[in-house]
C-alpha cells in the first residue's frame, strides 16, 4: 500500500465529560475508499467533522492527531485550515439544507467556492459551476444556478452539495450519507462521478453510510465503529466473509437479504445502545453481546490483527465467533 495520505492516531472527540468518539485510529492512501459504518449515533460524523475541524459548539476536540499529505491539521491556523478545505479535502454533509446558505444563490455559491481556492476570473468560475451542476445531474442547469436553496427539493440540495465538494478535485473527500436524499437512478450517478473522480485524480474517499451495497460497491476496506470506538476493521470483502467481532456479525445478520425463506423475521442485536455518558468498562458493547466473559466486562480489548496482519478486531472471545451462528 502507499503512504497514507490521511492519518488519523488516537483521536478523540468530548461533549462534556463524555467521549464520544474515543481513540480512533485510521489511515487512508491515495486514491484508496475507506467506509465507516455502524448505528446511528456512534460517532462516525463526528470523527469526519474533527478531521475537517469543524465540530459542533458542543463538542471539543480531547485528544490525537490528524494528518494530511504530512501536514498535521490541528497546528494550521484558522487561515490556513480554510485554505485547505475545499481544495485539499472536503466533505459532503448528511444535512446539505442546513450546510447550504439560504441567502445567496446555489450558483454563487459554487462560485465562490471556485474563487476561494482558483486563481480564475468569474465568469471562468461560473462555466465550472454550470459544468459541474451538469455532472452531478441537475436538470436545466442555467436556471438552477439561479435558485435559492429552499426553491430546490432536499435531493436538489444534495447535488448542490455534492457539487460544492467536487469542484475543485480535493485529495481527500470525505462524503457523509452522500446519497441519503436521492433517487437510485442519481444515486447511482453520483457515485459513479465520485469513483471518476477517485480513477482519474487519485482523490482518497472517507464514506460514512448505512448502506452495506454502497460499501461493497465503492470501498476497498471498512472500518466499523461501535460506542465511539472502532471495534473492527478489513478489506472489504474479507469483512463481508468473516467478521471477528460480535457486533460486526450482528450488525450484518440484522440485514435483509433475497435469500433464504420469505417472511422471516429480520434479526436483531438485544439491548441499547449505552448512554454515552456512562460508558460500561472493558468492551462498551458487553451488555449487548452474546459472548461476553468476565474480561469483557473489565478490560477494553485493543484493536488487534484477527484473521490476518490486515483484519482488525478489539475482541477478546474472536476465537468463539462460529457460536453466534447456532
Amino acid at each position: 500500500m502507499n503512504a497514507p495520505l490521511l492519518l488519523v492516531e488516537d483521536l478523540s472527540v468530548a461533549i462534556g465529560a463524555a467521549r464520544v468518539v474515543d481513540g480512533v485510529s485510521l489511515s487512508i492512501a491515495p486514491g484508496e475508499a475507506l467506509a465507516l459504518v455502524g448505528e446511528s449515533g456512534c460517532g462516525k460524523s463526528l470523527t469526519a467533522r474533527a478531521i475537517m475541524r469543524l465540530l459542533p459548539p458542543a463538542a471539543r476536540h480531547a485528544g490525537g492527531r490528524v494528518t494530511l499529505d504530512g501536514r498535521e491539521l490541528g497546528a494550521l491556523d484558522a487561515d490556513a485550515m480554510a485554505d485547505m478545505r475545499g481544495s485539499a479535502l472536503s466533505m459532503i454533509f448528511q444535512e446539505p439544507v442546513a450546510s447550504l446558505d439560504p441567502l445567496m444563490p446555489v450558483g454563487r455559491q459554487i462560485v465562490e467556492a471556485v474563487l476561494a481556492h482558483r486563481r480564475t476570473s468569474r465568469g471562468e468560475a461560473a462555466k465550472l459551476a454550470l459544468a459541474m451542476l451538469e455532472e452531478v445531474g441537475i436538470p436545466d442547469p442555467v436556471r438552477r444556478m439561479a435558485q435559492y436553496p429552499f426553491e430546490l427539493s432536499g435531493g436538489m440540495c444534495q447535488r448542490v452539495m455534492i457539487a460544492i465538494a467536487l469542484i475543485c478535485r480535493p485529495r481527500l473527500l470525505i462524503a457523509d450519507e452522500p446519497t441519503t436524499a436521492l433517487d437510485v437512478t442519481i444515486q447511482a450517478q453520483i457515485l459513479a462521478l465520485i469513483k471518476r473522480l477517485r480513477r482519474e485524480t487519485g482523490t482518497a474517499i472517507l464514506l460514512i453510510t448505512h448502506d452495506m451495497g454502497v460499501v461493497a460497491d465503492m470501498a476497498d476496506r471498512i472500518g466499523v465503529m461501535y460506542g465511539g470506538r472502532i471495534v473492527e476493521q478489513g478489506e472489504v470483502f474479507a469483512l463481508f466473509r468473516r467478521q471477528c467481532h460480535p457486533y460486526t456479525k450482528l450488525l450484518l445478520k440484522s440485514l435483509p437479504s433475497l435469500e433464504g425463506e420469505r417472511r422471516t423475521r429480520l434479526s436483531t442485536i438485544s439491548g441499547t445502545v449505552p448512554d454515552l455518558h456512562s460508558w460500561p468498562p472493558g468492551c462498551r458493547f458487553n451488555p449487548r453481546c452474546p459472548l461476553a466473559v468476565d474480561r469483557c466486562r473489565t478490560d477494553a480489548p485493543p484493536l488487534a490483527p484477527a484473521a490476518d496482519a490486515a483484519h482488525l478486531a478489539a475482541c477478546w472471545e474472536t476465537a468463539r465467533m462460529a457460536e453466534l451462528d447456532r
